[in-house]
């Protein structure tokens, strides 16, 4: 019996600039692939690459320029999945993440604020904590079944 390695987790600094996006969006991409395997299913990438590029963007725009971006990829054990958080030095918590309040219509044409509503509705979890320097943002996704390759037999 082989024994399932504990969760991997990577903490990278970020430039701040918004050529830490895309840094950010390949960070993860990496770091999903590199994981699935039998024990362990990785989370969708595409979904965590945009919900990463919606943290980092965020903190890129609503941060001082001087402060560090640090991105923080920690890999779920079995099932799988990954949680996410981007840090930043500003120490107010993000517009709205818990969602609108009941019954408010959201409008989706709206210049800022689509990024909080699709990691709410795309992540398993979502929040914001305190951080010695300021905040951390994250989200969860869950894994996504493994799919198996068919045989050229089959």
């Amino acid at each position: 019996m082989s024994e399932v390695p504990g969760p991997a987790s990577w903490r990278v600094p970020l430039p701040h600039t918004t050529a830490a996006v895309p840094i950010a969006r390949a960070l993860v991409r990496s770091a999903l692939a590199d994981i699935e395997g039998d024990e362990i299913g990785a989370a969708d990438r595409d979904t965590a690459e945009l919900l990463t590029a919606e943290l980092v963007a965020n903190a890129v725009e609503h941060t001082a320029g001087d402060g560090p971006i640090e991105l923080v990829v920690e890999l779920l054990p079995a099932p799988g999945g990954c949680q996410i958080e981007v840090h930043d030095g500003r120490p107010a918590a993000p517009g709205r993440l818990g969602g609108p309040e009941p019954g408010t219509p959201v409008d989706p044409w709206q210049e800022h604020g689509r990024g909080l509503l699709l990691i709410r509705a795309l992540s398993s979890d979502c929040g914001h904590r305190p951080t010695a320097h300021g905040k951390a943002v994250w989200f969860t996704l869950p894994a996504v079944p493994v799919q198996r390759r068919r045989s050229p037999e089959s």
